[in-house]
């Protein structure tokens, strides 16, 4: 057996455990920062494998490490799901109004699987690898909570690698990118005005009247003070005012996000959105308040620990097609660690095989192929023990 062949075969012979992990996982989901049962879980897993580990239960995070030497290379995944209520048709769906529809399921046990193969190859590992089970990534708050309580570290995190499983991308097709990812800020903005019966809107303040027009001069934003070439992207995703046809309400309330990948553009709008806000509230006599929700770093790559990674991900799967084009308005919390720490992400194609059935995350009816799981755990032990190879 050759030993770049190594964690290829060992990795598909978990496959049914990995299943068996991952379905479990499924029907546990949990959002935010807090995931009790998730990291309950997690912490038996590796307790089994005889791995150490440390439990930050206030943000529920798990780092646990492999091996030892003065270079460390981190491996992360997000464990956290979605405030929705799943309807994909599998025996092991969720019922507890949460669904894990972005897939941190499978991120959590391709993890679990990468720590199974590491564990039985410690003594061939020439540094340290450690393992980050994190969470809050969809509400962006968990790699944040994560470096402050410092996973980055003791011992302390020279690369980074993650991945992230997509139900559009058929599997076989890996995809990455120097920018792969935007930067996001959520916004919420309340404008309170002067209630009122609707026969008499002279003798009120209309909050709808001027939210409207608050919604329209952000859209001006982007299509009259940012460049062709600048990539920004701003949405308000709600808008929430009234309770009825004949009453002109206290208050109206949008919520909505800005994304874009050049730090300066960012900063430059979101003043210009608060100057926006402040001016037409003014203008329709109306009281404000801006509230940031979350924000978030672009996903910045390195390039020699992509190089590196591609390098590994081949020794398992020879053929596989990957794109060097990942450049999209979505976002990802692993940014935050990319800023810090030289790091490589890759997304990974994880459709089912009908790709009619191919949907977008976030989907209440996503599906994703188990397939994969075998492999994204042997892409992560491979891609950590050559890092450690090549630069201990």
């Amino acid at each position: 057996m050759s030993e770049t062949n190594i964690f290829q075969l060992e990795a598909a012979a978990l496959q049914e455990q990995l299943v068996a992990w991952r379905r479990a996982l499924h029907q546990i989901p949990e959002t935010g920062i807090h995931l009790p049962q998730t990291m309950n879980y997690i912490c038996q897993r590796l307790e089994e494998m005889g791995i150490a580990y440390e439990l930050h239960e206030d943000i529920s995070c798990i780092t646990a490490t492999i091996g030892s030497g003065e270079k460390c290379f981190l491996l992360r995944s997000d464990v956290d799901a979605l405030p929705v209520t799943e309807e994909a048709d599998v025996p092991f769906r969720s019922t507890n109004g949460c669904m894990h529809g972005c897939g941190h399921d499978m991120h959590g046990t391709i993890l679990l699987g990468a720590a199974k193969l590491l564990k039985a190859h410690e003594k061939e590992l020439k540094g340290t690898v450690k393992l980050l089970f994190q969470s809050g990534e969809e509400v962006f708050l968990g790699a944040k909570s994560a470096i402050a309580a410092g996973v980055l570290e003791n011992p302390k995190v020279d690369a980074a690698f993650a991945m992230h499983v997509i139900a559009m991308m058929p599997v076989g097709f890996l995809m990455t990118g120097k920018q792969a990812m935007s930067s996001v800020n959520g916004f919420k903005i309340t404008l309170t005005g002067h209630g009122g019966h609707g026969s008499m809107p002279e003798l009120a303040v209309d909050p709808i009247n001027a939210a409207v027009q608050v919604y329209l001069a952000l859209q001006s934003l982007i299509a009259r003070e940012v460049g062709g070439s600048e990539e920004a992207v701003l949405t308000i995703g709600q808008f929430a005012a009234g309770e009825a046809s004949n009453i002109i309400p206290e208050r109206a309330v949008l919520q909505g996000t800005l994304r874009t990948f050049r730090e300066d553009v960012r900063q430059r709008l979101v003043k210009r959105i608060q100057e926006v806000v402040a001016g037409v509230a003014m203008t329709y006599r109306c009281q404000y308040e801006y509230e940031e929700l979350f924000s978030c770093s672009s996903v910045f790559t390195d390039d020699a620990v992509t190089a590196a990674v591609e390098k590994s991900i081949r020794k398992i799967l020879p053929a596989i097609y990957i794109q060097n084009s990942a450049h999209g308005m979505g976002s990802e919390d692993f940014a935050e660690i990319t800023q810090r720490i030289p790091s490589s992400y890759f997304m990974m194609g994880a459709g089912p095989e009908d790709a009619a059935k191919r949907l977008g995350q976030h989907n209440p009816r996503i599906e994703f192929n188990e397939d994969v799981l075998s492999t994204g755990a042997g892409i992560y032990a491979q891609a950590a023990m050559d890092w450690l190879e090549e630069n201990c």
